[in-house]
């Protein structure tokens, strides 16, 4: 998928940035006020779903607490928590929003003496959907076969009564198209190799079987799979079989029950841009049950309602009895729901906490132990860090941020003949990386070998100019070397994007004293104390530079 194609995602993040900075909690805020509002909305759609004029006959007395019943289950259900507690899922509990807004204002006005207001507010919805997140792009197909299910009795008459409504959603279509042109690529980490469509779709088979499992069974949740990639096509069978079955008995229900059929094709039709042929970097991800999972919920609430009906139908009990049994149900599920996503939140308090428990889950995923190893090494386990970097590396040899951390870890402990092959590997499987070009440039640089720091710090400063501390470095470099104008240029760059770097202040009031220029060598020395009083190296600097000035002062 494209980096920049969710603008409005980008602008939600910008805004609560601009209001409490990197503060949690007003990004924890809004995701869950998206995620409440997409509650009721929901609970908005069911039953004006229960009470058409083709269910209300069945439902039409029990259609509010139905609804209510499955928007508190779809709610507080564990297997929403990555949308909604991890921050930048609010892609898809946003585009979640919009895409039940969307839903619900077309039934609006389908039911309005005035549908215009409720029609447009329909298209726009659909529109901003399509401005969070890609799935959204199956959202006119779902609110077509609604009205087709439930408000309508042939395509012809939709297309005769509403045809301006269905153009203003095709054409976010081409909102969408926009965005996607207009993006550029996103880099993803690449877990598995060979990702062909074909390979992909044959693993959704056991993905989307996985998905259905957590659904009823939400337990245990991951944050990252790295799912394999399917091996045989033997393998895939057990899992193909429900998910075609699933894909006939919906087909067949919207023959003969169409609304069970609705939200069978409900399920497919959302998960397609992620679980069908179309391949991602990432094989599964628990947030793409989002919207999905309203169908078990859906399914299981009214299903469940009609198999106690039934029974009670057949023993001599009052229907008070059944409101009561139903809603002690109802109340037990929300309870264990809910105490399962308090529980799983808890693993979102931190990222140790995180990561530890994706690679207890996950122990053959190369990225979890990566991201474990950064968290270690931030905390000062350097041995702990490097062992599991290097776990990464036997997981999967071509992880070429692996390579750089573990030189770094190693770097950091003396090891540099082991830390330069490091990000010499790094290099060769991505020769464009200016962090392992940096890192390899100033490794040479410790073990005295100038001429080749130079040319890795230069190209790391042409791929990433914005870098303080490569600026730096390089500057270093070239100093040692006597370059002293082409070190100050270096100095003063990494000033400019970083004017409290110290160092950067220390270094180039040294080469300016060299270059007899002490007075503005002792403002930069001064600077550097600013920053940072307890500089030792500045201090002393600073007062050479005194020193030699009150000399130079005396001279008659």
């Amino acid at each position: 998928m494209a980096h920049n194609s969710r603008p409005l995602v980008q602008l939600s993040l910008a805004v609560n940035y601009a209001l409490g900075g990197l503060n949690p909690w007003g990004y924890h805020a809004f995701n869950l006020a998206v995620h409440l509002l997409a509650g009721l909305v929901l609970f908005g759609i069911v039953r004006r779903m229960l009470e058409s004029s083709k269910l209300r006959p069945r439902y039409g007395r029990a259609a509010p607490w139905l609804a209510g019943a499955v928007a508190i289950v779809w709610t507080v259900h564990p297997l929403q928590t990555e949308s909604v507690t991890y921050i930048i899922q609010r892609a898809e509990s946003l585009m979640g929003l919009f895409f039940l807004l969307a839903l619900y204002c077309s039934i609006r006005g389908a039911s309005s003496p005035h549908p215009r207001p409720w029609y447009l507010a329909a298209i726009i919805t659909c529109w901003l959907g399509m401005g969070s997140k890609e799935v959204m792009v199956s959202a006119p197909l779902v609110m077509l076969l609604y009205d087709r299910v439930f408000l309508s009795d042939s395509f012809t008459e939709i297309f005769r009564r509403r045809w301006g409504l269905y153009l203003g959603l095709a054409a976010a279509w081409l909102v969408l198209g926009v965005l996607l042109a207009a993006s550029r690529g996103e880099e993803q980490t690449m877990l598995v190799t060979n990702l062909t469509p074909w390979r992909y779709a044959l693993t959704q088979f056991g993905v989307i079987v996985h998905y259905l499992r957590l659904s009823v069974w939400p337990g245990p949740l991951v944050l990252d799979y790295a799912w394999p990639l399917t091996e045989t096509v033997s393998s895939v069978v057990p899992g193909a079989a429900v998910v075609l079955a699933l894909l006939g008995g919906t087909a067949l229900a919207l023959h003969r029950q169409a609304w069970v059929g609705f939200w069978g094709a409900w399920f497919f039709l959302i998960l397609a841009p992620t679980s069908s042929i179309f391949p991602i970097a990432d094989v599964a991800f628990e947030h793409r049950m989002y919207l999905p999972l309203a169908t078990v919920v859906v399914l299981v609430v009214v299903g469940g309602h009609e198999a106690l009906e039934y029974v009670f139908r057949r023993l001599p009990a009052p229907d008070a009895r059944l409101r009561w049994l139903e809603l002690g149900l109802a109340t037990a599920a929300f309870l264990a729901l809910a105490s399962a996503t308090a529980r799983r939140n808890e693993d979102y308090r931190s990222d140790f906490v995180m990561w530890s428990d994706i690679v207890a889950k996950r122990p053959l995923n190369p990225r979890a132990h990566y991201n474990w190893g950064n968290v270690l090494y931030r905390q000062g386990k350097v041995n702990e860090a490097i062992s599991h970097f290097s776990e990464v590396l036997r997981l999967k040899p071509d992880y070429a941020d692996a390579h750089v951390y573990l030189g770094v870890a190693l770097g950091g402990q003396g090891q540099l003949n082991e830390a330069i092959a490091h990000f010499s590997e790094a290099l060769r499987l991505r020769p464009n990386s200016a962090e392992a070009r940096y890192n390899l440039g100033a490794a040479l640089f410790r073990q005295g070998r100038l001429e080749e720091a130079i040319t890795h710090l230069s190209e790391s400063v042409r791929l990433n100019p914005s870098s303080a501390t490569a600026h730096y470095d390089l500057g270093e470099a070239l100093a040692s070397q006597g370059q002293l104008e082409e070190a100050t240029v270096h100095y003063s760059t990494a000033l400019r994007i970083d004017p409290n770097h110290a160092e950067s202040h220390n270094a180039l009031g040294s080469a300016l004293a060299r270059q007899g220029k002490l007075e503005e060598a002792a403002a930069h020395y001064s600077a550097a104390l600013r920053i940072n009083p307890n500089y030792s190296e500045a201090r002393r600097n600073l007062r050479a530079a005194q020193t030699s000035l009150q000399r130079a002062k005396e001279k008659p």
